[in-house]
């Protein structure tokens, strides 16, 4: 693909994201992506034949892999080596970087609320491209890290993956809650509290007896 091409394409999905992101996939028209892209209907038509769908499934896709490869890092540089004695202060700041992630990537994961608030009126296939390409990728690695860390005798359980969930949900749910899916911004200091309160909740019920 040309350069002139591939930077057209670029400010077309990126434009999408925005739109997606604000007015959901029904609401979204093409003329409204155009408008926030700055290119004509017939330049989307020509990247993107298929139209609405195609492009919402790009935007669910690609915006996937650089939100998924943040989160892997979050998992690798936090949850490498731990220690016992250091355990809960390691899982704080893990979950501190997945959310940084997350706020890295706001626009991204705008796209996937509204996905999850239109999943009855989207293609399934798109929900399973995007399960496959983004969450299940991230998921499974952390299922991995805690599956390994509970080998070490450092977190008890015989469901590693489930074990990650209540983790996430302790922490990375409650502070969607409290923002309204960061329709308010939290200060740090409020997201660190939820954090690191998850955290300790978490432990009480993985820890070792």
């Amino acid at each position: 693909m040309r350069q002139g091409m591939a930077e057209k394409r670029s400010a077309i999905v990126q434009g999408a994201r925005k739109v997606f992101g604000r007015d959901g996939y029904t609401r979204t028209s093409i003329d409204a992506i155009a408008e926030q892209a700055v290119v004509s209907t017939r330049t989307i038509y020509n990247h993107f034949p298929g139209g609405k769908v195609q492009l919402f499934r790009a935007v669910v896709v690609e915006g996937s892999e650089p939100a998924v490869e943040a989160q892997l890092d979050a998992i690798d540089r936090r949850l490498h080596r731990v220690t016992a004695a250091g355990l809960e202060q390691d899982l704080v700041e893990f979950v501190a970087a997945w959310i940084a992630a997350s706020h890295r990537f706001a626009d991204h994961f705008a796209v996937i609320r509204q996905l999850r608030a239109e999943s009855a009126h989207v293609p399934r296939e798109f929900l399973t491209a995007w399960r496959r390409s983004g969450p299940q990728r991230a998921s499974d690695v952390l299922a991995g890290r805690f599956a390994a860390l509970a080998a070490d005798g450092l977190l008890a359980t015989d469901d590693p993956a489930r074990a990650a969930r209540h983790l996430l949900l302790l922490t990375v749910n409650e502070i969607n809650e409290v923002s309204f899916d960061g329709a308010l911004t939290l200060s740090q200091e409020a997201e660190r509290a939820i954090v690191e309160s998850g955290v300790r909740a978490f432990l009480r019920g993985y820890a070792p007896r």
